[in-house]
């Protein structure tokens, strides 16, 4: 899919978009398309920050209702990536102004070719949380969830060791997202689909080790033993061996593509 855009309203063609997506599809699913269509469109730099479009022309141009096209850019607006002003259009706005913590800006960002910096932005963040978490699951933990922390890890050892990539990543979404909320931070605690995203998106995209090193499964059972043990430095250093072991996989990856 190709787009053509110019950087002001005056233009006939502004956004070359498919001919139609009126199949038959509810609206509701529609406007979800669109929303994503646009959403990667801008993520990619397709839809450059300060371009303009007409809603007309996207009415045309995918086939649907004004209703349609006026949710999407509803949802796009909400999450800061365009505005819509009157005699002016649809402008696109600076990624300095969308909701980066939104998991469809994640998602769309990781189809990207700006991939590799979302992927550096994402894993600085973890490293500057999540060993805090983890220290403070250590003081705050239920006994339960602490317990939890232990099966999982044990879990997830089991499933490195037997190559199953996808119970591996459904079970270490688990263990971090279970760290985050028995550190007893609320804001922690929703970032825990921020980390769902990063990685599910290492693993679709093959930026994974291919076979959990035994290390850093070492380092997951070590972090629940120190939360179960109420050892909050023992837990911090664990965690932080997880993060400073992720951010080493990455480098390698964004020092080759330093100019993303």
């Amino acid at each position: 899919m190709t787009h053509n855009v110019t950087t002001g309203p005056g233009s006939d063609s502004l956004v070359d978009l498919p001919p139609s997506l009126d199949d038959g599809t509810p609206s509701t699913s529609l406007h979800a398309r669109v929303v994503d269509l646009l959403g990667l469109a801008i993520c990619a730099g397709e839809l450059a920050s300060k371009s303009v479009f007409r809603i007309e022309e996207l009415e045309e141009r995918y086939g649907v209702s004004r209703s349609v096209v006026r949710e999407a850019i509803r949802v796009l607006a909400s999450m800061g990536m365009l505005t819509s002003r009157r005699r002016v259009g649809v402008q696109i706005l600076p990624a300095s102004e969308w909701n980066l913590y939104d998991p469809q800006i994640i998602r769309w960002r990781l189809a990207s070719p700006a991939r590799i910096a979302q992927l550096r932005s994402l894993t600085e963040l973890r490293t500057a949380i999540e060993p805090q978490a983890a220290r403070l699951a250590a003081i705050r933990a239920p006994l339960a969830d602490a317990s939890e922390l232990m099966g999982l890890a044990g879990k997830l050892w089991a499933a490195g060791q037997a190559d199953d990539p996808e119970a591996f990543l459904v079970l270490d979404i688990e263990f971090h997202r279970l760290v985050l909320a028995s550190s007893g931070n609320e804001m922690f605690a929703k970032l825990n689909t921020l980390v769902a995203e990063v990685l599910t998106g290492r693993t679709n995209y093959g930026l994974m080790p291919r076979h959990p090193h035994n290390e850093a499964l070492q380092l997951h059972v070590d972090v629940a033993s120190a939360i179960q043990r109420g050892n909050p430095e023992a837990a911090h250093e664990a965690m932080l061996g997880i993060m400073e072991r992720a951010f080493n996989e990455m480098s390698s990856i964004w020092d080759g593509n330093s100019t993303h």
